[in-house]
């Protein structure tokens, strides 16, 4: 059945492809996700999914295939040939979102026999995934997972390591057997088509991508695991997608393609784009503020992303994501720690009768102090 085989040396980084899943119904991020792909929600107004894409080509990767679902025409709008990121993307769909092993599965006619790497495309790395790729490329490991520690590790899947080895996988454990979770990248050689036919459906009716990898494990493949350096991140709930959009403002560098009036004051790495307007207000950052918006007599917050062509006037926004094509104006109090969708309106209105107006989605989350 398995074979064994000498840890990592030997191919080049040719004939690698990359399987970048974009499906699934984003269920978490409601009701954002009712009408957006979870892979689209912008971090630091570039959606999540771009970082993976990105990441994949700096690796020197350049067939990819995106595995889609419900969403698949707005990621293929968004996404398009991949020619502009440099890549040559094919899409792969998926009826329904019935695990990862299963997105494996339904990908093979599209991977043939060449080894690939898988990338959910909620995820981010902060140090990308040129290093790993090398390492894999470089060997004859059949299989390579990433690992980082995490704090609730029943969330994820769980990788039991001894000696550095690893010798059992379980998903979603309600008793973890370390804090080593599985990152959502994952390397494999053809090998893991022969464990995705071998393995059923988990209690939850999914095709789970730790069966599979436990299957090369009990056959006597060689998995390798390597512990991520710098932050990771899976963005599938609110305060997720915040702390990544807190990570990677954190590293931008100030640029002004706009600028502001005179009466305006900006601190810090703060990012403007084109035909921004900025008046009598202040930006601190880090934070970023897309093209054609408008922020007068504001104050735009650290770690706060505001989409382009919006506009926030006279209100205060931080640690905050805020879409495109909004309007926030005349807030008495601040924002804070929000995700608000694109072509939203949020005003006040000072005039009897008082009264707050919603007009509020599925599963939405408002909180009035």
């Amino acid at each position: 059945m398995g074979h064994s085989s000498p840890a990592c040396l030997g191919k080049d980084v040719v004939g690698i492809k990359a399987l970048i899943l974009s499906g699934g119904k984003g269920t978490r991020l409601r009701p954002i996700t009712y009408t957006s792909a979870k892979q689209l929600v912008p971090v630091a107004n570039k959606p999540i999914l771009f970082y993976g894409l990105e990441a994949v080509r700096d690796a020197g990767i350049v067939d990819v295939g995106i595995v889609v679902g419900d969403t698949a025409e707005e990621v293929k709008q968004a996404v398009g040939t991949g020619d502009k990121l440099g890549l040559r993307v094919e899409y792969i769909h998926q009826e329904a979102p019935l695990g990862l092993a299963h997105a494996v599965k339904v990908s093979q006619d599209y991977l043939g026999d060449d080894s690939f790497v898988m990338y959910l495309g909620d995820n981010l790395l902060k140090n990308g995934i040129t290093s790993l790729v090398s390492e894999f490329a470089g060997g004859r490991c059949d299989a390579q997972i990433l690992l980082a520690r995490v704090k609730n590790p029943s969330e994820f899947g769980v990788a039991e390591l001894e000696e550095g080895r690893v010798i059992g996988l379980e998903e979603k454990p309600k008793k973890p057997k370390s804090d080593y979770a599985l990152v959502g990248v994952y390397m494999f050689t053809k090998s893991i088509f022969e464990a995705v036919e071998h393995i059923k459906p988990s209690g939850r009716g999914e095709l789970e991508i730790t069966d599979a990898i436990q299957y090369l494990i009990d056959g006597g493949f060689v998995v390798n695991s390597h512990i991520v350096d710098g932050w990771w991140k899976d963005t599938g709930k609110l305060e997720d997608i915040l702390d990544a959009n807190r990570m990677v403002l954190t590293e931008i560098e100030r640029k002004l393609e706009s600028e502001p009036d005179k009466k305006s004051e900006i601190h810090g790495n703060v990012q403007v784009g084109k035909k921004v307007k900025i008046e009598g207000s202040v930006l601190r950052g880090p934070c970023i503020v897309g093209e054609g918006a408008s922020v007068v007599e504001s104050y735009v917050g650290p770690f706060t992303s505001i989409g382009p062509n919006t506009s926030i006037i006279r209100s205060e926004v931080e640690n905050s994501i805020v879409l495109e094509d909004c309007t926030i104006r005349d807030i008495g109090s601040r924002i804070g720690n929000s995700l608000i969708g694109r072509n939203v309106t949020v005003t006040k209105n000072d005039r009897p009768p008082r009264a707050y107006e919603f007009m509020v989605g599925d599963n939405s989350n408002i909180v009035i102090f």
